[in-house]
């Protein structure tokens, strides 16, 4: 069986980074992080980052949707290398900026 594919350009090769090596593709990145662990590289290579998520996305939907629809939807979103609940909120978005701004030019 293969294993999958990045559907984002990951930017090989990469630059080396003090003890991290440069890489050429991701199988030769994941066979160096198979046999090393991060915390090795912490303080010189790698630097913890505070990571803090907007309010604006604190707040939860639940959608229900069909199997056809949820598959058309992760397929969509695959193609566009982003997760089908990214593309749903981009698509949602997109779609209250359009109802808005057509109530506006019906005033």
């Amino acid at each position: 069986m293969s294993q999958p594919r990045p559907t984002v350009d990951l930017g090989y090769p990469t630059e080396a980074h003090g003890r991290i090596p440069s890489f050429h593709s991701i199988e030769e990145e994941a066979a160096f992080w198979d046999t090393h662990d991060t915390t090795e590289f912490i303080g010189q290579e790698l630097q913890p980052v505070e990571v803090v998520v907007g309010q604006e996305l604190a707040e939860r939907l639940t959608l229900r949707l069909d199997k056809a629809d949820r598959e058309l939807l992760a397929k969509q979103a695959k193609a566009k290398g982003i997760g089908p609940s990214t593309l749903a909120r981009m698509w949602l978005k997109e779609r209250l900026r359009q109802e808005a701004e057509a109530e506006a030019h019906a005033r």
